[in-house]
């Protein structure tokens, strides 16, 4: 896998010149153990080390009580050829853990691009990640997860398999070293919920006191549920990478238009599932910037642009359709990115299947009542000129309800969703100048009703991504780029609010190097700064990161 960069006409530019790979990579999902300490003083202009990476992100929560670790995986990453393992539960700590905490541990020095990687137990993504650049003295990083909702699989002894593609020669010297353990709390609240640890949790199931009963892999597009299940949702890890266009697939344009990343519907992208080619949910994909995204590593070697290290999982309500999968038969699940040329490769859509079981009933059936689908909207206007404009709209909604004829009564579930998305991308001729302001919506509720109060979960999230990439005089290169992953959760019993989170995840950065010359020649000046504030029912967190070439310059703590 090639690694990835944003700007299309200036890749092959910055890569002859061995640019892009250089430096400390970006941040980890959860910050690191010691806050770091700020400087006083920074260079006037980047050298030869940095900070290690950080991120304004509050570390996972942790219950008091007896813990129990157990090494999944130690290993290096050379190349494409992924570590197998064998994952034993562990012994003293029982099998119903309140939580269970993933930590992945890195180090790279040298030369290197920055790797997707992935880490399955059983056959299940626990972990979908990226690595930082190094800097030619090294780096340290580290990444934490709450994976309690994978708690099914942890409990049996299981396959491990991690793969961190790499390409070590005598230009790209980086050897990726990891170690990735699992510490299983004995004692603490039974929770799924990472919305007051983890800036991607505001999904249907988290935050509700739950952890399912079983997890499955989808395997070749074949679900096969257990025949009690009452509850089911899919979680897929969707990502847009591997140096091709739909790395940026927020960039590209029809193809009567002048540009070096062409779709023919333009940029607009929607994730959907489906069950027996019926359509069960949709939503808007994560813009992620990897860590040389944006044609500039400089940008990201201290602070990464959201969830760029721990990559959240889009998730669907599949409940409606339980009563038609409980038949004891395989049915075919299909996942798919909407807007992506036909033929043309680049996303990645690992999936698991997340179930609740109705432990009294030997079998749950229903059926599915609603299924109400808005015509799907994609206009993308091309305004030629000097400096060329492409004005993208869409939008889409599905409703979908259904009912299960459980132990406990009749219960019903309708899952409202929709989706839009609007942005303005300006670029001149030769993509000297490149620019895109967008938003992403993606809103949800959920309603579940039966015997007791209703229940309803309402969700909105909104990413923003708002920047510019200049070559000017010189071979400077600069770029300016805000993004912003925004999104809250309701829950309602009754009309009565129950619990509520709000999260705003705010990045900023703005560097400028000289390309086409030695790494020692570049004169890089850069400042990034992150703000992540988290309020809601389980308390408060605020954080603002800045820094300055390099250097921590800002930690502020509010909460």
């Amino acid at each position: 896998m090639r690694r990835r960069f944003v700007m299309p006409m200036l890749v092959a530019v910055l890569l002859s010149a061995g640019l892009l790979p250089s430096g400390a990579g970006p941040a980890t999902a959860a910050e690191r153990s010691t806050a770091p300490a700020p400087a006083a003083e920074p260079p006037p202009e980047f050298g030869t080390d940095w900070h290690d990476p950080v991120t304004a992100a509050p570390p996972v929560t942790k219950p008091q009580g007896k813990a129990c670790e157990v090494t999944v995986a130690e290993t290096e990453f050379r190349d494409f050829t992924p570590y197998r393992g064998r994952y034993t539960p562990p012994e003293g700590c029982g099998d119903r853990w309140g939580k269970v905490v993933l930590r992945l541990e890195g180090s790279v020095k040298g030369r290197q691009f920055d790797r997707l990687g992935y880490l399955h137990i059983g056959g299940v993504e626990v972990l979908r990640t990226s690595t930082p650049q190094p800097s030619p003295d090294g780096i340290t990083w580290s990444v934490e997860k709450d994976v309690t909702r994978y708690r099914d699989v942890l409990r049996r002894g299981q396959d491990v398999e991690m793969l961190i593609g790499n390409v070590v020669d005598e230009t790209y010297t980086g050897v990726i070293k990891v170690r990735a353990k699992l510490t299983f709390y004995a004692t603490g609240r039974d929770a799924t919920s990472q919305g007051a640890t983890s800036p991607g949790a505001t999904s249907p199931g988290r935050g509700s006191g739950e952890v399912p009963d079983r997890v499955l892999p989808l395997r070749d597009g074949k679900l096969t549920t257990p025949r009690n299940s009452e509850r089911i949702l899919a979680e897929v890890y969707a990502t847009g990478s591997g140096g091709g266009c739909e790395e940026y697939w927020y960039l590209t344009v029809p193809d009567a238009a002048p540009y070096s990343c062409k779709a023919d519907g333009g940029p607009y992208r929607e994730v959907q599932i489906t069950v027996d080619g019926r359509l069960a949910g949709i939503a808007s994909p994560f813009p992620t910037v990897w860590t040389g995204g944006w044609s500039n590593p400089f940008l990201w070697y201290v602070i990464p642009g959201p969830r760029a290290f721990d990559i959240q999982p889009i998730v669907y309500d599949l409940t409606p359709f339980a009563g038609l999968l409980n038949d004891g038969r395989p049915h075919d699940v299909d996942v798919r990115v909407v807007g992506v040329p036909e033929g043309q490769t680049g996303w990645s859509l690992p999936t698991n299947v997340l179930l609740w079981q109705d432990e009294k009933s030997e079998q749950v059936t229903g059926a599915l009542t609603t299924h109400r689908e808005s015509s799907p909207t994609n206009s993308s206007e091309h305004t030629p000129g000097s400096t060329h404009r492409l004005d993208t709209e869409g939008a889409h909604a599905l409703e979908v309800a259904g009912y299960v004829d459980t132990s406990h009564g009749r219960v019903r579930t309708t899952v409202d969703r929709a989706v839009d998305n609007s942005s303005v991308h300006r670029w001149t001729e030769s993509e000297s100048y490149d620019g895109l302001r967008a938003v992403w919506h993606d809103e949800e509720t959920v309603t579940t009703s039966g015997r007791g109060a209703e229940r309803e979960k309402h969700l909105r999230r909104t990413y923003t991504m708002d920047g510019t990439t200049t070559l000017g005089e010189g071979d400077r290169l600069r770029t300016v780029l805000a993004l912003g992953d925004r999104h809250s959760a309701e829950e309602t019993l009754g009309g009565r609010r129950v619990s509520w989170s709000a999260l705003d995840d705010g990045y900023e950065g703005d560097a400028t190097y000289t390309v086409n010359v030695p790494r020692d020649q570049r004169h890089a000046v850069g400042t990034t700064s992150e703000r992540l504030r988290l309020l809601g029912s389980d308390g408060c967190d605020d954080r603002h990161l800045v820094t300055v070439q390099g250097m921590v310059t800002r930690d502020d703590k509010r909460c």
